[in-house]
């Protein structure tokens, strides 16, 4: 299928690297520096600078883009769109936007005559080579399907994609992922941080890491990355213990409270990385930023740290989303 890339950020490039590549699409690439755009053509894909490149390359049929920006300046973007595509073109929006802003922004796409498609991506630098995890709402059975090929070359070799329906679904679900991965993180570094400040000083925490990572209860991938930070910075020097944080929590217990939902693990591990940016760190927020690093690529000191709540919209697209 012919599908174009906004947003070549971390999570963006993978994704039009890895379609492109597969030799089953056309996959067109743009974003508002040119340098990334150069580079997903030496992968393969067809370059667009502009706007109006991209809808030139689509030839008058209707357009399928995959926006891969920060939620906030989705909505510019697709107003952007809306006033440049044909009527059935189709929108996907694959950051980390809030689910209740998804709906409203349907609306407007859908009255446009265009469909929305959300989906949260997860599986972070890491996707390309282990198969992203998406989490796919909005549309109708039929736009998703239409997209479907894309998704079946993106999973491969390990991931996985499942379509939930209604418009903001795959958003919240992906939402609900990363509160999870919230309070996992927070744990598994409240259990390294008493590991070193215990009754014992010379324990060596990579090797209880290593042996909580065959087939023990915790066994995981984040476990595992919390290892690997370990083996390799034992103290985690030079690492300041600033977490930052996307607002995927912060909508997640938004929706807890007006379900009446009690999300007290989620709450507190949102509340850690706050008062981390605001000096209150420790080894466990060291290592929650160090995991962070290995899975996402994000800062280890909060150098660029998003904001990732969607109080305004800007005009101005940023390289790439939250992962």
């Amino acid at each position: 299928m012919k599908i174009a890339v906004q947003g070549l950020g971390r999570m963006g490039m993978q994704i039009a690297r890895k379609l492109a590549e597969s030799g089953e699409h056309t996959v067109i690439a743009h974003n508002r520096s040119h340098e990334p755009i150069d580079e997903a053509v030496s992968y393969g894909a067809v370059k667009a600078y502009e706007k109006a490149d991209v809808i030139r390359e689509f030839g008058g049929d209707r357009v399928v883009i995959w926006i891969m920006l920060p939620d906030t300046v989705v909505d510019a973007q697709v107003d952007e769109w809306l006033a440049l595509v044909p009527q059935g073109s189709i929108i996907i929006d694959g950051g980390n936007s809030n689910f209740v802003m998804t709906q409203k922004l349907n609306e407007k796409v859908t009255a446009a005559g265009m469909h929305l498609i959300d989906i949260g991506v997860s599986g972070g630098i890491w996707g390309y080579q282990n198969g992203f995890c998406m989490m796919a709402g909005g549309g109708t059975d039929a736009t998703f399907a239409s997209i479907e090929p894309a998704l079946k070359t993106l999973a491969q070799p390990e991931g996985a994609y499942h379509y939930f329906g209604e418009s903001g679904s795959g958003h919240f679900v992906k939402m609900t992922h990363n509160a999870v991965e919230y309070g996992m993180m927070e744990a598994l570094a409240e259990g390294y941080h008493i590991l070193k400040e215990g009754p014992y000083k010379n324990l060596d925490l990579a090797a209880a890491g290593e042996v909580w990572q065959h087939h023990s209860v915790i066994t995981s991938w984040l476990n595992e990355l919390a290892r690997d930070a370990l083996r390799e910075n034992p103290n985690l020097d030079g690492i300041s213990g600033y977490v930052a944080e996307n607002g995927e929590a912060r909508y997640t217990l938004e929706a807890a409270k007006a379900a009446g939902v009690k999300m007290p693990v989620v709450q507190d591990s949102l509340d850690v990385r706050i008062a981390s940016q605001h000096g209150e760190v420790s080894f466990a927020t060291k290592l929650l930023a160090a995991i962070r690093n290995k899975f996402g690529g994000h800062a280890l000191n909060g150098e660029g740290a998003e904001p990732g709540i969607r109080e305004q919209v800007a005009h101005e697209p940023a390289e790439g989303p939250q992962a």
